[in-house]
């Protein structure tokens, strides 16, 4: 079985997995060394007209649905191309941010398609990893023969345009998918060849159960994080203090900070400390889940040499007193536990709005069965007339509502009168519910926003232009009901 890297990257029609969508697919495989392997794939997927994009991600990426619709293919197209010829055996996916990003699109579009949605990352040798992370580890850690931006305010940054610019990289266009795919292998082989050592040991600890092992073995270790401040370079040191009650992970503690100041905090108080409200006052709980299965960028105390600690401002005094502080606070972890429970039960809460959950966003509820897996598989085999027969024979709920949804976008041609009355009448549902507050009230509301907005070139006008028109295009007929 070969292995080989496949990069991509998508541009969305917004920012949320659970509703947004896939508006280009844009990927290029290499082997290990990071030669091309193949021709590159650059691919526009239809939006359907139950979807309203984000004006501001169309602002952004300059695709609008109604080029979609006239150059682009279904997501079940799509998805056939996607699962017979790119997603083959030993394939690592990486691209720039992908774990956190474009990772969770492509699980939402498998599962909105009837199709398992996480064997493309790990059956038959599969893997995935994050260029992102090595950045910022490579930055924080072993910076030399690398050129590092700073944003116009002087800070650091790590945007993929930027860092490709000041390295003289070939980038032709941000925000296109295939260019940020091109630009991110030549940012990897930059990071490779400056920085070989830190490259292998980064893409060897891919692997949840080698994160696992580290994590487990050191009382301390190195964690790189985007959640980190950029004036240490988004890199602290960290201990475990507890694993995660529902996930394979663990939480972690940023020992820059002294844990006694938070003592005699009761969950409640830990768990409104670890919300993020933006005000510099409040002291906010270092606290922060570490995944196996993310690629979190970790590595042993020993690689922080003292060149590396007075770039970090690492004082190791400090660290070990507060790592012994820690140590002696028997309860606290305990209570972390609990306050994570807090909030975890909050947002589910809040997350039971139905007018803010379809069933399209129901991925994470429960794994499929192997029983419905085995027989989903043979669907992108069946005419689309025949599809329906098979929903009454699995057990998930999820798929009563799936199926129909999956017939009415991908093939429309099919439907007879009662089920293209019951499409009409979900997207009635969708756009419209909560009147003033409903997905079409919200983005007209925006699009009138922006269109007053001073500044806007020509060609963002005429982005909002057919916004509007798109809006107004799947606005459903009165009486669909």
């Amino acid at each position: 079985m070969a292995e080989s890297f496949f990069f991509y990257d998508l541009e969305t029609s917004g920012f949320s997995p659970r509703e947004g969508r896939i508006m280009q697919f844009g990927g290029q495989r290499t082997d290990l060394e990071l030669r091309h392997i193949g021709e590159p794939i650059s691919v526009l997927i239809k939006m359907t007209n139950d979807t309203l994009p984000d004006p501001d991600a169309v602002l952004v990426t300059g695709i609008t649905p109604q080029k979609t619709i006239n150059e682009g293919i279904t997501e079940a197209e799509f998805l056939k191309i996607f699962n017979s010829r790119i997603n083959t055996a030993g394939t690592t996916f990486v691209g720039f941010n992908n774990i956190r990003f474009d990772d969770e699109f492509m699980r939402f579009l498998q599962y909105r398609n009837l199709y398992e949605p996480y064997v493309w990352q790990w059956k038959e040798g599969r893997s995935r990893w994050d260029i992102l992370d090595l950045v910022r580890m490579t930055r924080a850690l072993r910076p030399d023969g690398i050129k590092w931006p700073f944003d116009e305010a002087g800070r650091p940054t790590n945007r993929l345009e930027l860092l490709a610019a000041k390295n003289n990289l070939q980038h032709s266009k941000a925000h296109d998918a295939l260019s940020d795919v091109l630009a991110t292998i030549e940012v990897a082989r930059l990071l490779k060849e400056k920085q070989p050592k830190l490259f292998d040991f980064s893409y060897q600890h891919r692997d949840k159960k080698a994160v696992a092992n580290l994590v487990e073995t050191q009382k301390m270790f190195i964690y790189t994080s985007g959640k980190y401040p950029s004036e240490f370079e988004k890199t602290t040191i960290v201990r475990a203090i507890a694993e995660h009650p529902r996930r394979q992970g663990v939480l972690v503690y940023d020992l820059r900070r002294d844990p006694k100041y938070f003592s005699a905090f009761s969950p409640k108080q830990l768990a409104a400390a670890w919300q993020y409200r933006g005000d510099n006052e409040t002291e906010r709980l270092p606290v922060k889940t570490l995944l196996f299965n993310r690629c979190p960028a970790v590595a042993p105390l020993s690689v922080l040499d003292k060149t590396s600690q007075k770039r970090l401002k690492i004082n190791l005094e400090e660290i070990q007193a507060n790592q012994a502080a820690l140590a002696t606070m028997n309860d606290f972890p305990k209570k972390v536990v609990e306050a994570l429970s807090l909030l975890d039960d909050k947002r589910d809460q809040k997350s039971k709005n139905p007018h803010n959950i379809l069933v399209d966003a129901q991925l994470y509820d429960s794994f499929f069965s192997s029983v419905d897996s085995e027989k989903i598989h043979k669907i992108h085999e069946t005419d689309p007339s025949e599809i329906s027969s098979i929903s009454g024979s699995l057990g998930d709920s999820r798929f009563d509502k799936l199926f129909p949804l999956f017939i009415a976008r991908n093939y429309p041609e099919v439907l007879n009168t009662s089920q293209h009355r019951a499409w009409e009448k979900y997207r009635k549902d969708v756009l419209t519910s909560g009147d003033a507050d409903s997905r079409l009230s919200k983005y007209f509301k925006r699009l009138e926003d922006l269109s007053t907005t001073k500044g806007l070139s020509k060609s963002q006008k005429y982005l909002v232009e057919e916004l509007q028109l798109w809006g107004e295009s799947v606005i459903p007929a009165d009486g669909d009901d």
